[in-house]
């Protein structure tokens, strides 16, 4: 594998991110052989003094040696902060935007199965931990290896082998005492970051559930639970610092070790006459001045090591197989059928066996069925949000699987179960189903989701900021606003799912009575419990684990006497229980 693939995969970097971290690592060795020249210059100057060989005619020589090397010490620098930083940042970027774009392509499977902590983490907190290597530890640490093993080859060729050996001996042993707990520092980075989702996690879920906390009583000991969530990351945190600390300190003091044998092998050959007093000189300021940087690249290495436990993590969302497909529709009209389709959402688990039935244009289509049987992920996978495990499914003759899911979503108007609305404006997150729309789409798109009654109360009307997730707004005001934007995107298929369950009986006649306007020449697939919801539909569904165990026109179920008329019964009677 080339250096070029081997950065990039070890680091989580584009191309250009890789081929820049090379430019980064020879800018830093340029710089670390610049900051060593003037130690060249300052030898040969004591050498010229204690030989009595200083002559006016060398002293420019000096003069303009300094000068070259300042000016040469200031052009590294400039190029280094450039080729370090500034390509860093530009990498960051470019690692984000990618970040985003693979994320936007995953199927939605992925994210059932990842927490959102974890993925917030890689996104925020992996990226920026992998920015500060890229800009700070990686190209330093590669940058004073090869400067420092050029010095040393020097030393080895130019000078006495014994000295340099007693000099540099404990660089490699150093580096190699750090490397040697590599596992131990990574299971401890690894435990250190589930331990902070898992704070995460409870902070989010604390101020997601304060009401039914505060309802129940419950804030104390929910309290008590987060508050050692704390303290199991502020433990976890000294832990890794004590380790990281551990295999520091100890490559550091094998490094100190460096000068007394330095000093006793070189003092030893000096006593011998086989080394001069400046040769014994050269070596000591050599070790004086190339310990001490010698330190911090050992504090860079066990940052590498430990952040690659983020560029694996990093590498984990961006390896994983994206969604793709032909951007060009081929479908002749819009019937939805299943072809003997199954799914899984984890290879031993079938939530999906053998489903065929047919969503015709110009029909509503209703999946009934008890809790878990497998409504919804149907209407997943007609959207493509998963794709099947088994069995086809293809809309006007087209398979959706060969289509790009955003080219596919162009055909969708979707209403989920839950919600999710943003904090602006009524009129803003009813555009989000059609970002060009003109107000009078917006209006009329509104009127048809009897939003009317309820924004007519708001301070600034269909201006009014609703809050996060809709806040200020109660669950069936929501959801009209949900089924709004389905109405202005207009598509020639809609699925609701369970799209009336948040509204009064009122509203739900006024939301059907707009649905059958709406519906004209389209394909609806509907997903509900309430019987009263579907009693127009054309065609019954009725999933059951998985399976289809009934299908047909309402009326031809209710004579079957079977599930779908189990449960109309069962309702009916429910409507007419009463408080005695």
């Amino acid at each position: 594998m080339k250096i070029t693939e081997k950065l990039q995969h070890q680091f989580a970097l584009s191309h250009e991110g890789a081929v820049d971290m090379e430019k980064a690592c020879a800018s830093v060795t340029m710089t670390n052989i610049a900051l060593m020249m003037p130690a060249g210059v300052l030898y040969m100057l004591i050498k010229d003094l204690l030989n009595d060989t200083l002559s006016k005619d060398r002293i420019p020589f000096y003069v303009i040696a300094s000068i070259v090397i300042i000016v040469l010490i200031a052009l590294t620098n400039f190029i280094q902060y450039n080729a370090t930083f500034l390509s860093t940042y530009r990498e960051s970027g470019v690692r984000r935007t990618t970040l985003a774009e693979h994320l936007r392509k995953l199927p939605l499977s992925y994210f059932g199965k990842k927490n959102i902590a974890d993925l917030t983490t890689t996104i925020m907190a992996d990226c920026a931990q992998i920015e500060t290597a890229s800009s700070h530890w990686i190209p330093e640490f590669i940058g004073a290896l090869i400067s420092t093993a050029l010095v040393g080859i020097s030393m080895f060729v130019f000078c006495d082998w014994r000295v340099a050996l007693a000099s540099f001996w404990v660089i490699p042993t150093a580096f190699l005492t750090v490397w040697a707990s590599a596992k131990y520092q990574k299971t401890a980075v690894r435990k250190n970051t589930e331990v902070k989702m898992e704070l995460a996690d409870g902070i989010q879920e604390c101020l997601e559930s304060v009401r039914d906390l505060r309802s129940g009583n419950a804030q104390d000991r929910y309290m008590k639970t987060l508050d050692e969530k704390i303290k199991n990351v502020e433990r976890h945190a000294l832990f890794t610092e004590l380790k990281l600390a551990v295999c520091v300190n100890s490559g550091a003091i094998i490094l100190k070790l460096g000068i007394a044998t330095t000093a006793l092998v070189g003092g030893a050959l000096l006593a011998r006459g086989e080394i001069d007093l400046l040769t014994f000189f050269m070596f000591l300021m050599l070790v004086s001045r190339l310990y001490d940087p010698m330190q911090i690249t050992l504090q860079n290495f066990a940052a590498i090591i430990a952040s690659t436990v983020q560029c694996e993590r990093l590498d984990e969302v961006l390896s994983h197989e994206i969604q793709t497909g032909s951007d060009t529709m081929t479908n002749n009209g819009y019937d939805i059928v299943f072809d003997h389709v199954s799914f899984s959402y984890n290879d031993d688990t079938a939530v999906l066996k053998d489903v065929s039935f047919t969503a015709k244009q110009g029909e509503v289509t209703a999946l009934i069925g008890p809790s878990g049987g497998g409504k919804t992920t149907v209407s997943r996978l007609a959207a493509r949000f998963w794709d099947v495990t088994g069995g086809k499914i293809s809309l006007g003759g087209m398979d959706i699987s060969k289509i790009d899911p955003e080219t596919l979503f162009s055909a969708y108007s979707i209403v989920f179960q839950d919600v999710t609305l943003f904090n602006q404006s009524v009129k803003d997150n009813i555009r989000i189903g059609k970002k060009d729309a003109t107000e009078e789409e917006i209006m009329r798109a509104a009127k048809l989701a009897n939003c009317d009654e309820f924004v007519a109360r708001l301070p600034q009307g269909y201006d009014t900021l609703i809050g996060e997730n809709g806040s200020e707004l109660s669950g069936g005001e929501r959801q009209r606003i949900s089924i709004a934007r389905a109405f202005l995107k207009d598509s020639p298929i809609i699925l609701l799912d369970e799209a009336s369950a948040s509204l009064d009986v009122e509203n739900e006649t006024a939301i059907q009575a707009a649905l059958s306007r709406l519906i004209e020449n389209k394909t609806v697939v509907i997903i509900a419990h309430r019987m009263r919801t579907v009693s127009g539909a054309d065609k019954i569904v009725v999933l059951s684990d998985g399976v289809v165990k009934e299908s047909g026109k309402p009326e031809d179920l209710m004579k079957q006497d079977g599930i779908f008329a189990k449960m109309v019964r069962t309702q009916t009677e429910g409507q007419a229980w009463t408080i005695a």
